[in-house]
């Protein structure tokens, strides 16, 4: 997975109303039940058909620590998905989405500006068109360049540009060398 789609994953799960089951047995119980049946389960972990059945029953109760790590993964993109739809529709339609990060931020500006890329540490709150983009965008499934992309366009347009009161002449804005990144709604 990307930064930028777990960061975005990560800020829609801070929304859950509960949370996920702890032990590995009310883990592969949910599974099972999500997704009909201990055959599915097993494919989707790569385990015997017979390991799902006995976590299900309590017989095992520790597994792997790879195992524990797909098991985790699998019910954490599959919990609560009303809870995380609506966190993503509240934040792209009025909230926003506000984006912690401490990285290299330049831009391409006319000749006689000073345009060096400079490492900022910038909290900024995102107007809901820009959250949007990013969820639509992770939805689809494009790399983390493009979700890099769009959040350079955000910063843009709010943090040199002010939403057009300022800066109007610059061009393009550099995003890289990312050290730290966080989103929340």
């Amino acid at each position: 997975m990307s930064m930028f789609g777990e960061g975005l994953d990560k800020a829609v799960q801070r929304a859950f109303t509960r949370p996920i089951p702890k032990s590995a047995g009310a883990q592969m119980r949910y599974l099972v039940k999500q997704l009909k049946g201990t055959r599915a389960v097993a494919q989707m972990l790569r385990v015997s058909q017979r390991t799902v059945e006995r976590y299900v029953k309590g017989q095992i109760k520790k597994p792997r620590p790879d195992l524990a790590a797909r098991l985790e993964n699998e019910v954490t993109k599959r919990w609560q998905p009303q809870v995380r739809a609506k966190a993503r529709e509240r934040a792209a339609t009025t909230g926003g989405i506000v984006i912690d990060t401490r990285a290299r931020i330049g831009y391409t500006a006319p000749v006689g500006s000073t345009d060096d890329a400079r490492v900022r540490h910038l909290t900024i709150a995102l107007p809901p068109q820009y959250a949007a983009r990013l969820f639509d965008a992770q939805q689809q499934g494009v790399g983390d360049q493009r979700l890099q992309e769009i959040a350079a366009e955000a910063l843009k347009d709010v943090y040199f540009q002010d939403g057009g009161r300022r800066a109007g002449s610059l061009e393009e804005v550099r995003f890289t060398d990312i050290e730290h990144l966080d989103f929340d709604l």
